[in-house]
């Protein structure tokens, strides 16, 4: 019994779970595929992975653009997808889990479109703080409709390019600001459970 205890204690050990988050989705997914240090030990958790936002695409023109708290629970929804299904499993069974994008992505694209802080924070509550947590702040293509913020964006605005780039530079903003920020000791946490390792 003593034996099977620690050989989990060991596996939790090794786990870890690592956040990238950004603006452009082919270098988030670029950065994160980097970030896992044995293939063999761990993946990649994207977003989507319920297929809420392939759903949302093929939406009739008549449903209307969504507001960006509904794009914002979607994304809460599809986490916690993420977390039952991909990342929480992986870590119990000792892997590395890298979450591309997880929280701060959808944190500053909720800034960036007006939504409070703490409306924010109550939503992610639920979301395990990322023992390690990289940010990737180049923006190569600002308008582009992949990824999370591109894509919000998009359904949010529509044909306005411009309302759409100043979406997308908003968040890289607060993105580039949290990666500055970064080094420094932060009282700041989404989960409420212990710290994944």
């Amino acid at each position: 019994m003593a034996r099977r205890a620690r050989r989990r204690q060991v596996k939790a050990s090794k786990a870890r779970l690592v956040s990238v988050d950004g603006v452009d989705a082919s270098a988030v997914i670029s950065a994160a595929r980097r970030a896992i240090d044995r293939p063999g030990r761990g993946g990649v958790s994207h977003w989507d992975a319920s297929g809420i936002f392939q759903d949302l695409c093929v939406a009739d023109a008549a449903a209307g653009a969504p507001s960006a708290r509904t794009l914002l629970l979607l994304y809460a929804a599809d986490l916690a997808f993420r977390l039952r299904w991909e990342i929480r499993p992986a870590l119990a069974a000792g892997r590395t889990v890298v979450a591309a994008p997880y929280v701060e992505t959808a944190v500053a694209f909720g800034r960036a479109a007006g939504v409070p802080a703490g409306w924010l924070t109550n939503l992610f509550r639920f979301a395990p703080t990322a023992g390690e947590r990289l940010f990737v702040t180049a923006v190569r293509r600002a308008t582009a409709g992949d990824g999370f913020v591109g894509l919000a964006s998009e359904r949010i605005h529509g044909a306005n390019h411009r309302a759409r780039r100043q979406l997308v530079s908003g968040a890289a903003a607060h993105l580039r600001a949290k990666a500055r920020r970064k080094a420094r000791p932060s009282k700041e946490s989404y989960g409420s459970g212990p710290r994944a390792r």
